[in-house]
């Protein structure tokens, strides 16, 4: 996920990309620690798509506050 998508997105759909990322972080989080996470870079994508996504959220909210 680009950061380009990322700002294309409505509030919503950050929403809810947000909270299918961190689902994915928990299961990828129980197969680590079980053993069978095969692919362990998709970790640190996850990681980092939250990151994405939650700095748009706040930089948005930032803009909203300094407007009003």
């Amino acid at each position: 996920m680009k950061s380009v998508d990322v700002r294309a997105m409505t509030e919503d759909q950050l929403q809810d990309e947000l909270l299918k990322l961190k689902k994915e972080q928990f299961n990828l989080r129980f197969q680590q620690a079980s053993g069978q996470l095969e692919n362990t870079a998709r970790y640190g994508q996850v990681r980092r798509d939250i990151a994405r996504i939650m700095t748009v959220q706040n930089e948005r909210k930032s803009q909203q506050e300094q407007g009003s």
